[in-house]
């Protein structure tokens, strides 16, 4: 897919700023910042899956976690009241520093403002790219994350997450999800909550 100018500048901007993240994560023998190695891990995703994706929605996945970890998952209360408020306050904070960004690129107010859209997540299954957007980001988890999780968590809330995470996808979403490689146990999983 051809990239433009102002694609490009933004992609480097939105590089540069995920390249501050302090946190780093191990990727075939390199370290790399995590927002950073997400960030990409996103856009060849996207790529893959949604080969056409218009110019706002490769720059949304881009951008999706954009210097996540300035709001910590800390700073809310530890239950589920304060995981959706900070969830919530990530998607603005994400949208506004993906706004600025854009704003330097010199992209116009339309551009901006759908970003911004996709990023908050509106008409979640209504709106296609912002269900593509969400397949993608449910691919990135079970392509990279899924696994290392299943270490760290027990059999009840891997089959619980994978439910949360099957209703958000698409049926496009949901095959290109079953095409994946996963360990056995991994694959399990997958197959015990799909037939709950």
């Amino acid at each position: 897919m051809a990239k433009s100018e102002k694609l490009l500048e933004a992609f480097k901007l939105f590089d540069q700023a995920n390249a501050q993240d302090p946190n780093k994560e191990s990727f075939e023998g390199r370290s790399y910042p995590k927002e950073l190695l997400y960030a990409q891990r996103m856009t060849d995703i996207l790529n893959e899956f949604e080969p056409d994706a218009s110019e706002a929605l490769q720059l949304t996945a881009r951008c999706q976690h954009i210097c996540r970890w300035e709001i910590p998952r800390e700073s809310y209360e530890m239950n589920r009241v304060g995981y959706l408020k900070w969830r919530q306050e990530l998607k603005k904070f994400h949208a506004e520093k993906a706004s600025n960004i854009l704003r330097k690129v010199g992209y116009d107010e339309d551009t901006i403002d759908r970003v911004s859209f996709l990023l908050l997540k509106k008409q979640l299954k209504k709106d296609q790219e912002t269900q593509t957007l969400e397949d993608v980001i449910c691919l990135v988890f079970l392509k990279f994350y899924y696994e290392p999780f299943l270490t760290k968590h027990d059999d009840d809330k891997i089959s619980s997450i994978l439910q949360k995470t099957w209703v958000k996808m698409s049926q496009k979403g949901h095959e290109a999800a079953l095409a994946l490689a996963f360990s056995e146990r991994g694959m399990e999983l997958v197959s015990k909550a799909l037939s709950n």
